[in-house]
């Protein structure tokens, strides 16, 4: 079982920079006949890639999308039960990295019965240098019959809904040894505990403190709750998070897990997602802040620099007109 199909993620340039490198030396002393791989050896340690530039579902096309398979119960974590352990790398790729994105979590009732996507579904979901995706302003065809979050709260009631990623938009985790890692997490896979190495990135608590106090605040990941679940205990020790939502509560279109905000139950125009993936808000671009990928840069201040952005954005009544300009720098 693959070790890093629990969690959607993001290539580290850095790291296929170095392999494909290596890789492209070893082929051509092989064989000048053979082609050169186009990506480099991260590939093997995942199910697939994910294609940035995904089309969003045709209005006149009722199968363009499909749930994820439902998850099957898992008794070792509190908040995992619902979580159903994917393949993931061996043991003996320890060096692979974790980007582990985690989807909002449905009822099992809510999720029609299908097989769940081969191995040949992509998991991988590129990175900063592919090419910018172009996508209509186009909606799920078929909305929940039951909402992905509860009522708001009394506290939260007139407040905007923000929806924040996880894997290189707040944090990075790899399997491989961090000296400098913030988190440990234990993972239990096959029967075997393997150990996620979780990097916090810079000002990410001053970011969920300011944002917790401006908007409703929802968890929404592509990664599988027995990660990422542990993860956000650790990470969010103030409870901003009214909610987390993870792999199960995605719609897989295309090869791509995405998150589909008609299905929170909350009013679209009041609604805002942070992620550094743009296959992840193909359905809404419209009410998008676009992140860059952190991996390891202790130096990035975007966290930071975006809370201004925030504040004000948490005063407008109108967040397409503001998010509109946001796109247009």
């Amino acid at each position: 079982m693959d070790n890093t199909s629990i969690i959607t993620q993001v290539a580290n340039p850095k790291e296929e920079e170095i392999l494909s490198s290596s890789q492209e030396k070893v082929s051509q002393s092989k064989s000048s006949l053979k082609k050169q791989r186009s990506r480099g050896i991260f590939s093997t340690f995942f199910c697939c890639f994910q294609n940035y530039n995904v089309e969003p579902p045709s209005s006149n096309n009722n199968t363009g999308s499909s749930l994820p398979p439902p998850a099957e119960e898992n008794g070792t974590l509190p908040k995992c039960d619902q979580v159903e352990v994917v393949p993931i790398p061996s043991v003996e790729s320890p060096g692979a990295p974790l980007d582990m994105a985690a989807r909002p979590r449905a009822p099992d009732s809510d999720l029609p019965s299908q097989p769940r996507p081969s191995v040949q579904s992509p998991i991988w979901l590129g990175d900063d240098r592919d090419p910018p995706l172009v996508v209509s302003h186009a909606r799920a065809e078929h909305p929940p019959a039951q909402n992905l979050l509860p009522e708001m709260t009394i506290s939260d009631y007139g407040k905007n809904c923000v929806v924040i990623d996880l894997d290189e938009t707040l944090v990075h985790s790899s399997f491989k040894p961090i000296s400098n890692a913030d988190f440990i997490v234990p993972v239990e896979i096959d029967g075997t505990v393997h150990q996620v190495y979780v990097l916090k990135r810079p000002h990410v608590d001053e970011f969920l403190q300011k944002m917790g106090e401006l908007f409703e605040c929802v968890l929404f990941t592509a990664s599988l709750a027995k990660y990422a679940d542990p993860v956000a205990d650790l990470l969010d020790q103030w409870g901003v998070f009214r909610a987390r939502l993870f792999r199960e509560s995605c719609v897989f279109h295309r090869g791509n897990y995405v998150k589909d905000l008609s299905r929170l139950g909350r009013e679209l125009s009041k609604v805002i997602i942070v992620d550094n993936s743009p296959a992840s808000y193909i359905f809404h671009p419209e009410n998008a802040v676009p992140v860059q990928s952190w991996f390891d840069d202790m130096t990035d201040t975007e966290l930071l620099d975006l809370i201004p952005f925030f504040e004000a954005l948490s005063k407008e009544d109108d967040i397409y007109s503001v998010l509109q300009t946001l796109r247009a720098r």
